[in-house]
């Protein structure tokens, strides 16, 4: 898996406005792109296709901005992502004949299963961490549900 500059960018701008946006206030590109280091053509692109997504509501005028288009605890790190077209796959193959083999057969690879776990878990986790969450540093709620539903625990690689 490969997550770009652009969709850390993406959640680090998120939580920069859920920091910083007091009551609704709009926070605008140029504050986030100095308090973050991002470059402002960059922050400009990225807000146009969260924007197109309905995650983010530009605010025209001299104290215009960005604001959440919904509440921060429910836009979710997964719908950041896509928003942004980023792939989080981890496989080479294309999931229609698998083509993990570099010699063009349309088998699976040894690992092909495994990797395929690992994409699934990887949804799931980014798929239940909101930007609130992030903006709070809180993912306990996600981390006990893994726990607690986990095949395997701390005593099984015990030996």
């Amino acid at each position: 898996m490969k997550l770009t500059s652009k969709g850390r960018f993406a959640v680090m701008s998120l939580v920069d406005i859920a920091i910083n946006s007091v009551g609704n206030k709009p926070v605008s590109l140029s504050e986030i792109s100095s308090r973050q280091n991002i470059s402002l053509p960059f922050l400009e692109q990225i807000f146009i296709s969260l924007k197109k997504s309905g995650i983010v509501r530009s605010v025209r005028g001299p104290s215009g901005g960005y604001i959440f288009a919904k509440e921060p605890d429910i836009i979710k790190i997964y719908d950041v992502i896509k928003a942004i077209d980023e792939d989080l796959k981890i496989m080479r193959c294309n999931g229609v004949d698998y083509g993990c083999n570099p010699n063009k057969r349309k088998t699976k690879c040894l690992t092909h299963n495994l990797w395929n776990k690992l994409s699934d878990h990887i949804f799931f986790f980014l798929s239940s961490i909101s930007i609130d969450d992030v903006r709070k540093n809180s993912y306990e709620s996600i981390l006990n549900f893994e726990q607690n539903n986990s095949e395997y625990n701390e005593r099984d690689y015990v030996r």
